[in-house]
């Protein structure tokens, strides 16, 4: 268990995986400079109502969809991309909703997924070796913007700060107003099954809506949203700077039911909260390590066992049990229920030996109920082509989510989200899904500069896939 005194900038005396050399150090430190005095992009108190939402998904009063693209560039900044993928998370969340029966917490991978870890600093193209894209927040994907480049980390900080601003634009502007769902719209989806059944449900809610009005149950709480930010914390020279020591007062309990959680009451002046003092890293509400950091004695644990961020953990076939504990006895050492999320992402054909010995080492320990488990079915299904695209099967997906949703019931434990890269985008990035996309299908569209999303049709397949699961299991329960 970690004990030494903790800033935000110990990790640098730990030994540190995936970090970028910059060339020239002096040009990073003024540019770290600059973004220790820029505002902060999240505030503290948005931070703490997520993590009351994620204690009731840790309970199992709610649901968590997490999703976005893998690798978030900086041309993704405009109106169009923005809006689709809010759009798709609201139209995946009523899905989820009506087939769970809970509220559902939606949390975007975007605002700042900017940096992607590598299997490798540098590649091969036609015939010289290059240093690898990892990402627009250090270099570009075209071959001459290859040099790492600190300037890159005060873009990052605008185009996430412009990219929030129009996500509270809109969620203002009552693009998630409950009450027109079907204005939504369905994008570049064009099944007439898939149309009728989202059709079907949003028609169902409008009614509900019609009569909570009639008996003035408070349907003003349903005209928006909360949409929380996401990114991997990977890049700790940009993390370190906007991690600040800010005064919040203590969290409450999430509210029990509504799309958005309303102002809580007014405490009696003898019971008036004390304000607390914490280290905010305010690049975003929920930050992840990664599958390629989370070395207990190296710099990313370090730093994010100092942070009052909930934040997340991905949990993979080369995850030891025995590291589960000590992670979660270094990250959350009061036991808060939901400050850890467990992503587990194994393969389709790992999941039914790993998971089970994942839960039993957690759930049988202090940690009970106090994790939230979240399904990446993404990452361990990945896959190239005999003609070298990278790909995923959307058969393996479906099937992780569903072997991860069995093996938690025979478990006892809970699984409490999904954690899904996708785009509201028309691309043809994954194979199958009820387009049945070929590999001749994939060049079609397929604009990814990292790994394979999920497109519009493809998510929403998946979210009624889970939903019908909910559903059943509710009749079966019944």
């Amino acid at each position: 268990m970690a004990s030494q005194p903790w800033t935000p900038s110990t990790w640098r005396s730990k030994p540190i995986k995936q970090a970028p050399s910059y060339p020239e150090p002096e040009k990073l430190t003024k540019v770290v400079k600059e973004l220790s005095r820029m505002p902060p992009l999240v505030h503290p108190n948005e931070i703490l109502a997520l993590k009351a939402h994620l204690r009731d998904v840790a309970h199992g009063k709610a649901f968590l969809l997490q999703g976005g693209d893998c690798a978030e560039l900086f041309d993704y900044c405009e109106q169009g991309a923005i809006e689709s993928k809010i759009k798709l998370l609201l139209q995946m969340s009523v899905v989820l909703i009506w087939g769970t029966n809970k509220r559902v917490v939606r949390i975007g991978r975007m605002a700042g997924q900017y940096a992607k870890p590598r299997s490798s600093p540098t590649e091969m193209y036609q015939g010289r070796e290059i240093p690898s894209f990892r990402g627009d927040i250090l270099n570009g994907y075209h071959v001459d913007e290859r040099d790492i480049d600190p300037n890159r980390l005060t873009k990052a900080y605008h185009y996430s700060a412009a990219t929030l601003n129009y996500i509270r634009t809109s969620i203002a502007s009552g693009i998630a107003d409950l009450h027109r769902p079907l204005d939504w719209g369905l994008g570049h989806v064009r099944d007439p099954v898939l149309k009728e059944k989202y059709s079907s449900i949003a028609s169902s809610i409008q009614q509900t809506l019609r009569f909570l009005q009639v008996i003035n149950s408070r349907p003003d709480e349903l005209h928006t949203v909360e949409l929380f930010t996401s990114h991997e914390g990977l890049l700790l020279e940009y993390e370190e700077p906007l991690t600040r020591l800010l005064e919040s007062p203590p969290a409450r309990p999430a509210p029990p039911a509504s799309s958005r959680a309303p102002s809580p009451p007014l405490p009696a002046d003898d019971d008036e909260p004390k304000t607390q003092q914490a280290y905010y890293d305010t690049s975003a509400h929920f930050i992840w390590i990664g599958d390629r950091t989370r070395q207990l004695d190296h710099a990313h644990v370090e730093f994010f066992r100092g942070i009052a961020n909930p934040i997340g953990v991905k949990v993979g076939p080369t995850t030891p049990t025995s590291d589960l504990l000590d992670l979660l006895r270094t990250l959350n050492p009061d036991c808060e229920p939901g400050k850890i999320t467990l992503i587990t992402r194994y393969g389709a054909n790992k999941v039914g030996e790993l998971l089970p010995k994942h839960i039993r080492a957690v759930e049988d320990s202090e940690y009970r109920r106090c994790v939230v488990w979240q399904c990446d079915p993404m990452h361990g299904n990945t896959l190239s082509t005999p003609s070298g695209i990278k790909t995923r099967r959307f058969n393996d997906i479906y099937k992780e989510l569903q072997e991860s949703l069995r093996i938690h019931k025979e478990q006892g434990s809970y699984l409490g989200g999904v954690h899904l890269e996708l785009t509201g985008d028309a691309v043809t990035e994954c194979l199958g899904g009820s387009e049945g996309l070929e590999e001749d299908d994939l060049s079609t569209n397929y604009t990814s500069f990292c790994d394979p999303r999920l497109n519009e049709k493809q998510a929403l397949e998946l979210a009624f896939l889970v939903a019908d699961h909910f559903s059943q299991e509710q009749k079966s329960d019944s």
